[in-house]
């Protein structure tokens, strides 16, 4: 259990079993509340927990947004309506449950540009992230609102009849860190969809939100629901107002510490060099693809290519990618031809930005690389060209030092992750 040891002191935290992967310690302190912590119970430890604790104020996610409203002296009616509490703050009448996840899915819609008024909402999951999508779904006038689980009257055997639904909520883990890649559905199942909503934050990018990208449907994570919710827990723990400007500071710091740096581009290019400038320039820890994938196997890339031939290396390549493009604030050095296999692609992006370093084909060294050393790099370079292009964020022309590269990234780095709204 994790949890404030001084009994002076009013407690103020997230009330959860598993915690690790919070970004919410971090939000609220930035909203200002230093003595904001995580709370890892186990159910049998939820009675003598507030039995033996002065809440000042608590978030509450899975698995207690429900068990905890049997603590609770007072229920606003939000919270009533949909059976669930994420919030808990001390009055003078006892323990209040409030429901700030409702706001914080308004906000996150909104800032997506999605429209719930008149439209037909299918939401994946039934748990009590499901029961707030609901709620707010019919709060903002939806028409039409689908609950889609495992084993209810709608599932995932008959989502044929809801080909036609408009907006889409993913309200389950599916696709969570570090189950990332999978899907609860296919955004073409939907050919009318106009709007994608994932609840999941960690990674930034699922495969549904992905798919929506992909066909330019209007879409959001979960990050922003995270924030906007902190921020509307913050004001009624303390009954001040926070101006609204706080949930865009905090997301684009969550951002910029969160996202990865990918260097792609041909064998040569300078990625190695360029990721160890940068590396010196942030403080980041460098990941190598390629030397991940050698210490794996136990041996040099060429021995794999001579033992087991470039279809074995590019299963382990495929392998180590995904492994470690799921972890937050790296800089990932990429093996040339990465790109070669589209099932890197949404691994590189989930938590990235990529950028395609380029140098004149004439400068690229070959010695110990097995594909470079046996074609032509002329023609491998323009055979990989529109898949860098395809694969890429930016283009980045590394003809000077390391260093200038490393600075001109950072700065792109910098000022696109904070601005960039998806």
């Amino acid at each position: 259990m994790k949890m404030n040891n001084d009994t002076n002191k009013k407690v103020y935290g997230l009330l959860g079993r598993t915690l690790g992967h919070s970004y919410s310690e971090m939000i609220h302190k930035e909203l200002g509340n230093p003595d904001y912590r995580l709370i890892e119970l186990e159910p049998e430890e939820l009675p003598g927990f507030f039995a033996g604790n002065e809440i000042g104020g608590l978030n509450v996610t899975i698995p207690y947004k429900r068990s905890v409203m049997e603590y609770c002296d007072t229920l606003s009616e939000r919270a009533k309506a949909i059976s669930s509490v994420n919030t808990i703050i001390s009055t003078p009448s006892g323990l209040h449950g409030d429901n700030t996840d409702a706001y914080g899915l308004e906000y996150m819609a909104k800032r997506a540009g999605i429209d719930f008024l008149g439209k037909k909402v299918v939401i994946f999951g039934s748990g009590g992230a499901s029961l707030t999508a609901k709620y707010v779904a019919k709060e903002s006038g939806a028409t039409s609102i689908v609950v889609v689980s495992r084993s209810g009257e709608d599932n995932y055997d008959n989502l044929s009849r809801h080909s036609d639904a408009q907006l889409l909520i993913n309200a389950t883990p599916v696709g969570m860190f570090p189950k990332s890649g999978e899907s609860v559905v296919q955004v073409s199942q939907f050919p009318e969809c106009e709007g994608v909503l994932d609840l999941v934050y960690n990674p930034r990018r699922t495969a549904l939100l992905m798919m929506a990208q992909e066909r330019g449907i209007p879409n959001s994570n979960g990050l922003p629901m995270l924030v906007a919710q902190a921020k509307a827990a913050e004001e009624l723990f303390f009954g001040n107002k926070i101006p609204d400007s706080e949930n865009e500071r905090i997301l684009g710091l969550i951002r910029a510490e969160t996202e990865n740096i990918i260097l792609i581009g041909m064998p040569g290019s300078g990625k190695t060099t360029v990721g160890a400038a940068l590396s010196e320039l942030t403080g980041r820890e460098v990941i190598d693809i390629d030397q991940k994938i050698e210490e794996a196997a136990h041996m040099p890339i060429t021995r794999i290519f001579d033992l087991f031939g470039e279809a074995e290396f590019r299963r382990m390549e495929r392998e180590q990618t995904a492994h470690y493009c799921a972890l937050n604030g790296k800089i990932i050095t990429t093996g040339g031809g990465v790109v070669l296999d589209e099932r890197n692609y949404p691994s590189l992006r989930q938590n990235g930005r990529v950028y395609h370093l380029i140098r004149d084909t004439k400068l690229l060294p070959s010695e110990g690389r097995p594909l470079s050393l046996s074609s032509n790099l002329e023609a491998m370079a323009a055979e990989r060209l529109p898949l860098y292009v395809r694969f890429r964020d930016v283009a980045e022309a590394n003809i000077g030092t390391p260093e200038e590269t490393a600075k001109e990234i950072w700065r792109d780095f910098c000022e696109n992750t904070r601005d960039e709204r998806a």
